[in-house]
């Protein structure tokens, strides 16, 4: 049987450094598996408190059970410090907490740079976070209350998603995103339950869970009103890696999308895909590619719904988490049979 080769889906593959912004203040569009192009605060050409950054982290252990999120991140004039676990087999949530940083603008002090080592640390009003990156691995601390994590990440493969994309809005409008899939995470979080102390191992050992992380760290300005699509997931497919994320319906990805697809320590662009869902949340979810490269379904397990309205920010999530199975083509032809990983996807509605 002959195998078909793909390039890509002709898509903007950027390879020389630069910067994300242009002299005029506009996206350098494409996508990168390195990170090539280098973000500058001190170029954005918009008001202060319509930029927005953040570090979003996400462990779940590969059976698909229990899911630990960890945010820090800001729309400039409010900040966000927060962390959600929930128990996705038993839907319900463990923790539940976040603070709220009111003006934070260039208080909360978010790096630069996805890759290059930096610290980002908070010690205020009870609330205390370090996430250190050092060589790639990323060491994370954050207390808030009774709730305390100490994880290390450690990345299996070497390739992340890197995109800058524009919004036909405005030409000073931009999203600067990194994704990092297949990260190895180990350490506990302690919080209480009922009264009663707990622990979460993450790890390798025979008595903690295996699990996966994900780190999504944005960078951006883009239009008030917004909606998007998102799906992620990593896991094992054959007994070697694999990881995936997927998305549509934010800004425009003409020059690049966000649809890519790892698989042995190797990264496989995908063009344009579709996620499309019934009005009932637990209803299938389908994920298909125009090329006919991509074709998921996802079986609901729960729905964590986040709805956040304060002062003129009306912003409502739908994450669903669920298993995933189907089929993947890489580039090189070979068609991975996808069962039972576990992952989400998400539709949000936002204005802020």
């Amino acid at each position: 049987m002959e195998k078909m080769w793909y390039a890509g889906s002709m898509q903007k593959l950027l390879t020389e450094p630069g910067t994300v912004l242009n002299c005029n203040g506009s996206p350098n569009a494409g996508y990168s598996t390195k990170e090539v192009l280098r973000y500058e605060r001190k170029a954005i050409q918009a008001k202060p408190w319509r930029i927005k950054e953040w570090d979003f982290y996400q462990i779940e252990d590969v059976a698909g059970t229990c899911c630990l999120q960890l945010t820090y991140g800001h729309a400039s004039y409010v900040g966000q410090i927060g962390v959600m676990l929930f128990d996705i087999a038993r839907k319900r949530f463990l923790v539940k907490k976040s603070v709220l940083i009111p003006f934070a603008f260039g208080r909360m002090k978010l790096p630069e740079s996805a890759e290059t080592d930096s610290v980002i640390s908070w010690h205020k009003g009870g609330v205390h976070v370090v996430f250190e990156t050092k060589s790639g691995v990323r060491n994370l601390y954050m207390k808030l209350g009774n709730f305390e994590t100490r994880l290390r990440l450690e990345p299996l493969i070497d390739d992340a998603l890197i995109i800058a994309i524009p919004f036909d809005e405005s030409p000073k409008q931009f999203y600067y995103n990194y994704k990092r899939n297949c990260m190895k995470c180990s350490g506990v979080v302690d919080f209480y339950d009922g009264g009663e102390k707990k622990i979460i191992k993450f790890g390798d050992e025979a008595d903690a869970l295996k699990s996966y992380a994900l780190l999504d760290w944005g960078r951006g300005v883009w239009p008030f009103s917004n909606e998007w699509f998102w799906s992620n997931g990593s896991g094992t497919v054959g007994g070697k890696l694999f990881g995936f994320n997927l998305g549509c319906g934010f800004g425009n990805t003409s020059q690049a999308t966000e649809n890519i697809v790892f698989y042995e320590n190797a990264a496989h662009k995908l063009g344009r895909v579709a996620i499309t869902h019934e009005d009932d949340w637990m209803q299938p979810w389908h994920l298909k590619d125009d090329e006919g490269r991509c074709d998921l379904v996802m079986m609901p397990q729960f729905d964590r719904i986040t709805r956040d309205k304060i002062l003129f920010i009306d912003n409502c999530t739908h994450q669903v988490f669920g298993m995933f199975s189907g089929s993947v083509t890489l580039d090189d032809g070979r068609v991975l049979c996808v069962k039972d990983i576990p992952a989400f996807a998400e539709h949000a509605v936002n204005n802020w």
